[in-house]
């Protein structure tokens, strides 16, 4: 006697055909159905729609009027067309002040960050005037805070002068120029795409100890300004560092919201004290080390100085490249943070377009790399911002600071600069997310601390190529060595699971069950089947001490298993075969839509018995052990 129904998923729901048990005395028992076969085109499409189009990008413009599609377009390309229709002063105000504090934190650290990238100040300036303009306009995030940062200067001006001296002023600058150029075509790239989970690949773990080391590095390098040492070593990593130190020396919490413009204004005030008491007493003439001249005025063009052909062509491509990829990482990040915190969506997709484009206009108005900046964005938030207005504010300030003010930081000593540097840097050491990452997983804590430990006693680069090989190696690892499990059935439930996690769960007799937790691909097939003939053998070894039934069925749920290819199949037949050997039948339980289709397409299904799979594993319990199982 057999029925047929469909449940809500679409899985058919069958009363199990056997000659061999009473069926009249069993409950329904659930067989799994074949989902119709997808056309292949269909297949692909949809598979292709769900890797770059997941968030439907192109739902909006669908039954539209070509005007509106023409309306939505630009609202897509510029979010301000969007967001601006509900702009009030009210919104304003909030932005205004947001906009003035984060200039008064802008205009020190630029010098310095300037300093990190081996360019003159003003270069940095120019960087925190133009790129912020334009993703004022683009940028999907209210709270991002635009300009150069402490890492991507340093990275920048690490790979930089490892091909040009940065006293060849002329030809660095240009590299310089090349790069972000560079960095806003991959930026954009990616962002047209769709391609922004490649930089998910850089895990959290390890930019969290990319970033520390980065901080130790940027920290160390200003004790040049702060110590005013004058012979200084330009690697960076850490015993180079302390040698020139040592050599110059022998011979020679969480913040009140309330008060959060102090330290934001407090290091602006530290430049103009400074400044003024150094221009008062001369002590310039008696050994502080000043910055002097910043060169007066906006942004000059330099798109003829980009390098579009020659040897310097592909140099400035792999720099820019490396640097646009952190640069993302970084934004996107604070961008996710501060959205989640406000509750808004931030699109991936049109920060990376936003971010590219600036980037690649900054190259030719003379800035360099420009990304999301966590101190400043951190005070944009906490200054009350409601749009990326202040963005606006901010660049309208340092247009005047370069109009105006910059002839007034001739005299501003480096030692305050290294200071504020320090200072900045100084939170992006993040003792408790590596203690998190410590009693979470040990191998995103391997992770982090091989990122921190290049870049403190090798290099910037070396660093993050450390992050990124363990990162992967991290995945590989994952994806070849799957965890599987032995099943066990809670008291009074029809619930199997993991034995180790579950003490109470029980093992059937006469029956095996093991889960995998992966999908099984060529990278990891053969290791499941050894995996899975280990915990039988086991089990086996076990049984005959105990004087228990003997193993006559080995049960596999599938239902973490998400896909199957040719090798995967291939190893269910070599495993087959092999309990075929020891009279030990293979059951599956629950194979998802995508498996089950292989597994017929494959003929394995045919193989093993039609009823041989089962919907869940107390289906395939009840089949063949009832009566050592209560219903």
């Amino acid at each position: 006697m057999s029925g047929r129904v469909t449940d809500e998923v679409g899985i058919d729901v069958t009363r199990s055909p056997s000659s061999h048990h009473h069926v009249e005395n069993l409950p329904y028992v659930h067989k799994v159905g074949v989902p119709p076969k997808q056309k292949l085109l269909k297949e692909v499409t949809s598979t292709l729609k769900e890797t770059f189009f997941h968030d439907e990008p192109l739902r909006p413009f669908k039954d539209q009027p070509k005007s509106r599609k023409l309306v939505l377009g630009l609202q897509a390309l510029f979010p301000i067309l969007e967001w601006g229709r509900d702009y009030n002063l009210s919104k304003f105000k909030g932005d205004l002040v947001a906009g003035l504090t984060i200039a008064s934190l802008a205009i020190p650290q630029d010098i310095g960050y300037a300093k990190l990238a081996n360019l003159d100040p003003q270069y940095a300036l120019y960087s925190s005037f133009v790129p912020p303009l334009v993703y004022a306009f683009m940028g999907s995030s209210r709270d991002v805070a635009i300009g150069p940062v402490a890492v991507v200067s340093l990275l920048l001006g690490t790979l930089l002068q490892n091909e040009i001296d940065p006293s060849n002023k002329v030809e660095y600058r240009r590299l310089a120029f090349t790069a972000t150029f560079f960095a806003g075509i991959t930026q954009v790239t990616l962002g047209v795409l769709r391609l922004g989970f490649l930089i998910d690949f850089l895990s959290h773990a390890a930019i969290v100890g990319f970033m520390a080391g980065a901080a130790i590095t940027i920290g160390l390098q200003q004790l040049k300004g702060f110590l005013g040492i004058k012979t200084f070593t330009r690697k960076t990593d850490i015993v180079s560092v302390m040698h020139s130190v040592w050599t110059a020396v022998h011979h020679g919490g969480k913040k009140n919201r309330k008060w959060f413009w102090v330290p934001a204004i407090a290091p602006l005030i530290s430049v103009i004290v400074a400044t003024f008491f150094v221009f008062i007493t001369h002590a310039d003439k008696h050994g502080v080390q000043i910055v002097n001249h910043i060169k007066k005025g906006v942004n000059p063009a330099s798109a003829n100085q980009i390098y579009f052909t020659g040897g310097y062509l592909l140099k400035g491509f792999r720099i820019g490249v490396v640097a646009g990829m952190i640069a993302l990482t970084e934004s996107i990040a604070i961008g996710r943070t501060f959205a989640a915190i406000k509750d808004y969506q931030l699109d991936g997709n049109k920060e990376m377009v936003a971010l590219g484009t600036m980037n690649v206009i900054g190259s030719m108005t003379s800035c360099y790399v420009a990304t999301g900046s966590f101190s400043r964005s951190a005070v944009n938030f906490m200054a009350g911002c409601n749009t990326a207005v202040s963005n606006i504010v901010m660049s309208c300030v340092l247009l005047l600071t370069l109009l105006v003010i910059t002839p007034l930081f001739k005299y501003t000593p480096n030692a305050v600069i290294a200071s504020i540097i320090i200072s900045a840097v100084i939170g992006l050491i993040d003792i408790q997310a590596v203690i998190l990452i410590w009693k979470i997983d040990k191998l995103d804590f391997i992770a982090c601390m091989g990122a921190f430990f290049g870049v403190v006693f090798v290099s910037v680069e070396i660093g993050l190529l450390i992050a990124v090989v363990i990162s992967f190696a991290k995945i590989l690892l994952q994806v070849t060595r799957p965890r599987t499990a032995l099943l066990g059935k809670l008291p009074r439930t029809s619930v199997y699971r993991n034995i180790n996690q579950y003490p109470d769960a029980t093992k059937v007799p006469g029956i095996l069950i093991v889960r995998v937790d992966s999908a099984i691909y060529f990278s990891n097939s053969n290791y499941v089947k050894e995996r899975i003939l280990r915990w039988l053998t086991d089990e086996e070894e076990q049984v005959k001490a105990n004087k228990q039934t003997r193993i006559q069925y080995l049960v596999v749920e599938m239902s973490p298993v998400t896909d199957i290819d040719t090798s995967g199949i291939h190893a269910f037949e070599e495993l087959y075969r092999t309990l075929q050997k020891r009279e030990i039948q293979l059951v599956l339980a629950n194979p998802g839509r995508a498996v089950i289709d292989k597994l017929y397409a494959s003929g394995f299904a045919n193989l093993i018995g039609e009823d041989k799979i089962f919907l869940t594993v107390a289906d395939a319990v009840l089949m063949y052990a009832p009566k050592t199982e209560e219903p």
